[in-house]
């Protein structure tokens, strides 16, 4: 029989129940999830299960040479706002996320390369393999990319995204979110994750948010809306940071 949401649900409770009271007995606190976190379906497919692979000849550096190399210069003035990207102008509610890459003692890290891509507004990605039926966009790509500045900081236009269905359950819908990825000096150092909006009535059903169970871990990953960044008659505004390590740290795809 297909999985229910009402499946997904009570392994959810049972995962986070464990992990309370583990925590409640002295269990250190995790801040990001196991790999193969079950209601998550393909994380118990494709996460790693061998050990690492040493570099040929002992060398990391190596790696790079066959990966991309970004600079100042590769960077336009439009890929940050990602409602002048076309002609026409997008369908939903524009809006500005800003905030700002900081380390682990809250210091800016800056100049380093930070993408988002996303789901248009009715919860469409723009890509060949894109399933959902969903209208497409023919002026929003969902893609962007910015430099930080000397204070840590980035900004991108967009449009709010849609939730969409995802295929790990029956009715399964992912909240609206935006990926972020995060380069640091080299591509092999290369982070992931996501960022989420207020209030969202499906966070308590979606595996892949559940999966962080620290709950405080888990609220670090929802922006909080900001007056000052909202922009007169035209966008709503955003703020969310991210911290790369430490005890605040922001949740990563990949783990540590």
């Amino acid at each position: 029989m297909a999985l229910t949401q009402s499946d997904i649900d009570t392994e959810i409770k049972d995962l986070q129940d464990a992990y309370d009271k583990a925590v409640a007995g002295g269990a250190p606190v995790l801040h990001h999830p196991r790999r193969d976190y079950a209601p998550y379906r393909s994380s118990l497919l494709r996460h790693p299960k061998q050990p690492l692979v040493a570099v040929s000849g002992g060398d990391p550096e190596a790696v790079e040479l066959s990966g991309p190399v970004f600079g100042v210069t590769d960077i336009t003035e439009h890929d940050s706002d990602l409602t002048l990207q076309h002609r026409g102008e997008p369908i939903g509610e524009r809006m500005t996320v800003s905030g700002r890459l900081l380390d682990r003692d809250g210091r800016p890290v800056r100049g380093q390369l930070v993408e988002i891509w996303q789901a248009n507004a009715a919860g469409r990605y723009a890509h060949l393999r894109e399933q959902h039926p969903a209208p497409h966009d023919p002026n929003f790509t969902g893609v962007g990319r910015t430099l930080t500045d000397d204070q840590g900081r980035y900004s991108f236009t967009t449009i709010k995204p849609g939730p969409y269905p995802w295929g790990n359950h029956t009715n399964a819908w992912r909240p609206a979110h935006i990926h972020f990825s995060v380069f640091g000096t080299a591509f092999t150092q290369r982070l992931v994750t996501q960022m989420y909006f207020p209030s969202d009535p499906l966070f308590r059903y979606d595996p892949i948010l559940r999966s962080v169970t620290d709950e405080a871990a888990r609220n670090r990953l929802i922006a909080a809306y900001d007056h000052d960044l909202s922009r007169p008659e035209f966008s709503m505004g955003y703020a969310w940071d991210i911290v790369l390590d430490g005890p605040s740290a922001t949740w990563i795809e990949e783990g540590r």
